[in-house]
């Protein structure tokens, strides 16, 4: 009952906005990570406006291409700007199109997402990103349980628990839940049932996907985001069901509490929208960008 008084709350609050951001990966000590990374940083920053017309076009292999009026679109790392499908060139191309005078790069989701896929700053392979990702599941948030106020551990309970049975059933392994500060012992058979499934993934996926489950702070909640169980105010609600239950009980900071849901709300859903976004293998009508 006090996570749906959260979410009707939270609805009557208006829409979710986008800003977002830009997620940092493992660091890798070498001189063209540190310049790499000085030009994200400064890819971050604002920029006046120097284009009118955003348009997209198709390349060599298939691949699709932004065009800032008869510019082509480059990553931070001097790379062409190309995305595997229609439908992310699109939604790339939006991003641009509906920038005013000055360049918000920060609000910049699928942008932002392309060009670590595109430029891999940290020099990642597929593998070391599964593993990164597998090592949330030893502290994920639902796993961890507090043993006190009883209304709180009863919260947990109904809201958490559906989830956890719903994951367990659905790639048939165990997890389990702990009051310990150690957390729950995760069987290793789970572990390589779920590396094989982000195994299934293409790079471009496991990007979006690493970056919503560090947003969720829990690989069972973005799974669950993911296969379309929960929406995203529902998984950012549940990964901070103490922090809410915590507000409801003591009030909040006046506006700041609602900025920062809807900030990782808008963050959340990018990541999201883009894993399914860059699986996407079906080409999509053509649509003409218009101011």
């Amino acid at each position: 009952m006090m996570l749906r008084s959260i979410c009707r709350y939270h609805r009557q609050l208006g829409q979710v906005i986008w800003p977002f951001s830009f997620p940092q990966g493992q660091h890798v000590p070498s001189l063209s990570t540190h310049l790499q990374k000085a030009r994200y940083a400064s890819a971050t920053t604002e920029r006046k406006k120097f284009y009118e017309n955003v348009s997209i076009s198709q390349g060599e292999g298939g691949l699709y291409e932004i065009n800032l009026d008869k510019r082509k679109l480059k990553t931070p790392g001097g790379k062409l700007f190309t995305v595997p499908n229609e439908a992310l060139a699109i939604a790339v191309a939006t991003e641009w199109d509906v920038q005013k005078d000055t360049l918000k790069f920060y609000t910049m989701h699928f942008t932002t997402l392309c060009n670590t896929a595109l430029d891999n700053p940290t020099q990642r392979t597929k593998e070391q990103i599964i593993s990164a990702a597998l090592k949330f599941l030893e502290t994920d948030t639902i796993c961890y349980r507090v043993e006190e106020p009883p209304d709180l551990v009863e919260l947990q309970r109904n809201e958490w628990d559906p989830v956890m049975n719903w994951i367990e059933q659905r790639y048939n392994i165990v997890i389990g839940s702990s009051t310990s500060i150690m957390g729950p012992q995760i069987p290793e058979e789970t572990k390589e049932t779920f590396r094989q499934h982000l195994n299934s993934y293409n790079f471009w996926s496991l990007t979006g996907l690493e970056y919503v489950i560090t947003q969720l702070k829990s690989l069972v909640l973005s799974f669950g985001l993911i296969d379309r169980h929960l929406s995203v105010e529902q998984a950012v609600l549940l990964s901070r069901l103490e922090e809410e239950y915590q507000i409801q009980q003591w009030g909040n900071v006046e506006w700041v509490h609602d900025y920062d849901m809807y900030e990782l709300q808008s963050r959340t859903a990018a990541g999201a929208m883009f894993v399914h976004l860059s699986s996407e293998s079906t080409a999509v009508k053509r649509k003409i960008l218009q101011d």
